[in-house]
C-alpha cells in the first residue's frame, strides 16, 4: 500500500514506527500539490493542512487531515478523516481519529495496514487528548500569571507529580501556542472552563509582534 505524507522535515520524527505490514511504501512530500503525482496511492496524510489544500486532494481517496480544532463539516471534502496530528501526539500508543460513517471500513483497513492502535471518536472540536492537554497548559498559564511559580518549576512539578512526558510549558512549545490558543478559543465558545488565561493571551501577542 502506497501512503503519501505531506509534512515538514521536522515532523518526520513524529511518524509512528509501529509494526506495520511489509506492504507499506511511505513517500514524504513538501506540499499537497504533490498528491497529484501519486494517483495509485491508497491513502494520503496532510499534517500541515490549510484551506487551499482541500482543492488539491485526490477525489475518491482517503485523506487523513491534521484537524484538531474543527469538525469535519469545516472541510469541503467528502473523504477526509480527522486525525490528531499535533506534534508529539501522532506517535502516542493510541491515535485519535474522526471519520464519516461511509469511510469507516477503509479507515480501519488503512490503520490496520499501518499497524497503528487507534480510537474512533465523535466529531467534536479538540478530540480527547488535545482538550485535556490544552486545559492543563491553560491552567499553568493562570498559575504563572498569578505568580504561583515559575515556568520551570511548574514543568518539573507536573512531570514529577503526574509522570507526564512534558510539563505544560514544554507541551506548549512543542505543540505551538497558537494551536493551543485556537483550540481553547473554540472550546470556550460553549464551555467557560476553557476561557483563555490572560498570560497565554499576552504571550501570543508578543509572538505576533
Amino acid at each position: 500500500m502506497l501512503v503519501i505524507v505531506n509534512a515538514s522535515e521536522d515532523r518526520r520524527e513524529d511518524w509512528p514506527e509501529k509494526k506495520q505490514s511489509g506492504n507499506i511504501e511511505l513517500v514524504w512530500v513538501q506540499d499537497a500539490d504533490e498528491f497529484a503525482n501519486y494517483p495509485e496511492a491508497e491513502a494520503f496524510f496532510d499534517l500541515r493542512p490549510k484551506e487551499e489544500n482541500y482543492r488539491k486532494y485526490p477525489v475518491g481517496k482517503l485523506v487523513f487531515i491534521n484537524l484538531v480544532e474543527d469538525r469535519l463539516e469545516s472541510v469541503p471534502f467528502g473523504t477526509a478523516v480527522r486525525i490528531n496530528g499535533w506534534p508529539g501526539f501522532l506517535n502516542r500508543n493510541l491515535v485519535e481519529l474522526v471519520a464519516r460513517q461511509e469511510q469507516l471500513n477503509m479507515t480501519r483497513k488503512i490503520m490496520d495496514e499501518l499497524g497503528w492502535q487507534y480510537k474512533l471518536l465523535e466529531d467534536e472540536p479538540g478530540m480527547v487528548a488535545p482538550r485535556i492537554v490544552a486545559m492543563i497548559i491553560n491552567e499553568a498559564y493562570f498559575a504563572l500569571g498569578e505568580g504561583v511559580s515559575s515556568r520551570e518549576e511548574i514543568d518539573i512539578a507536573m512531570k514529577l507529580g503526574t509522570n507526564y512526558p512534558y510539563g505544560p510549558f514544554e507541551w506548549s512549545r512543542k505543540i505551538g501556542i497558537r494551536r493551543i490558543h485556537d483550540l481553547l478559543k473554540k472550546l470556550a465558545g460553549f464551555d467557560d472552563r476553557y476561557l483563555i488565561a490572560p498570560a497565554l493571551e499576552e504571550e501570543l501577542k508578543t509572538l505576533n509582534e
